[in-house]
């Protein structure tokens, strides 16, 4: 009887459900990551790296609803540091497909990481419905959890990197979870204030459509997801690596020189690298900005390396 009841706890608590192989072949953009070579087809030079890497798709428990993502490790055995990836965009506008795997996490699990990326709660075949940096947080907030059933991974060692609304979803995340060491935000929301202004179409088309009770409460929604406005609630011991490109149309560039002022403030530690002419992907810079999240994590998260000092020191 107790060994049945232990049995059926475990079965409880087993949050990763599923975990299947992706097979990048059935990707419509298959064809530009490969070429024939002597009748066999091969990934080009700039995607050798394919042939290192596993992806599959995952689905596991939050909140218990049933939640899709991807997890991108390694093949080759071993224990290695992890990374939360958190996706942009909102509904099928950013979710993750096959080739997200492939490059956006794929370029970082080749330097021997194991990332794992949430599509959010409504998205991506998920149970429930997105809020938009409401309760679909803990999507997020779950995953050290869930990267305890990953066997490659080493959940003592875990970062966060997340790009426009996903940079959001990494600002709040920070203020809910002490599993993170560094984090890495690109062209990330960080005051929707500014957002709703610059671009009133994310408050008709966006917040107002996925934010519970919004016309109600647009300013406590707002300042719920607007990290400018709670700067003070950061951890002192996790340094933000904010890459922003200084010519992005959606997210401007003043929100990230905003924040880091804020953090500035309160000596969060932090690194902002403004990339001149920069389009919110930072396309024209990609290679720049690939090597400094590299760096970062190779920095704060692999070697867990001492944080920086912010007490005002110096001759």
């Amino acid at each position: 009887m107790c060994m049945l009841f232990a049995n059926m706890q475990a079965q409880q608590t087993k949050l990763l459900l599923a975990k299947q192989p992706v097979a990048l072949s059935k990707s419509p953009l298959y064809g530009r990551l490969t070429e024939q070579v002597n009748g066999q087809t091969t990934y080009k030079e700039p995607f050798k790296y394919l042939d290192s890497i596993n992806i599959f798709a995952i689905t596991y428990l939050s909140d218990g609803l049933k939640i899709n993502g991807l997890l991108v490790e390694p093949k080759k055995q071993g224990s290695y540091p992890a990374v939360i990836y958190n996706r942009g965009g909102n509904r099928d506008f950013g979710a993750l497909k096959s080739i997200h795997g492939a490059l956006q996490l794929g370029k970082v699990a080749k330097e021997g990481y194991v990332v794992i990326a949430s599509q959010y709660r409504g998205n991506g075949g998920s149970e429930g419905q997105e809020e938009f940096g409401g309760k679909d947080v803990n999507d997020v907030t779950i995953l050290p959890d869930v990267l305890k059933e990953v066997e490659k991974a080493d959940t003592n060692r875990i970062g966060m990197y997340g790009w426009s609304r996903g940079g959001m979803m990494t600002y709040i995340a920070l203020t809910k979870t002490d599993k993170i060491k560094a984090a890495i935000v690109g062209g990330a929301v960080a005051d929707n204030f500014s957002s709703i202004k610059d671009r009133p179409r994310m408050e008709t088309g966006v917040l107002a459509q996925l934010v519970p009770n919004y016309a109600e409460q647009k300013q406590e929604a707002l300042e719920k997801r607007s990290a400018l406005k709670w700067a003070d609630k950061f951890p002192k011991n996790v340094p933000i690596l904010m890459l922003h490109g200084n010519a992005d149309w959606r997210v401007k560039a003043s929100q990230s020189l905003a924040l880091a002022l804020e953090f500035e403030k309160y000596r969060v530690p932090y690194k902002l690298v403004i990339f001149e002419g920069g389009d919110h992907g930072i396309s024209e810079h990609r290679k720049k900005a690939d090597a400094q999240v590299i760096e970062w994590l190779d920095t704060y998260v692999r070697k867990t390396s001492t944080l920086p000092n912010m007490k005002y020191h110096g001759r």
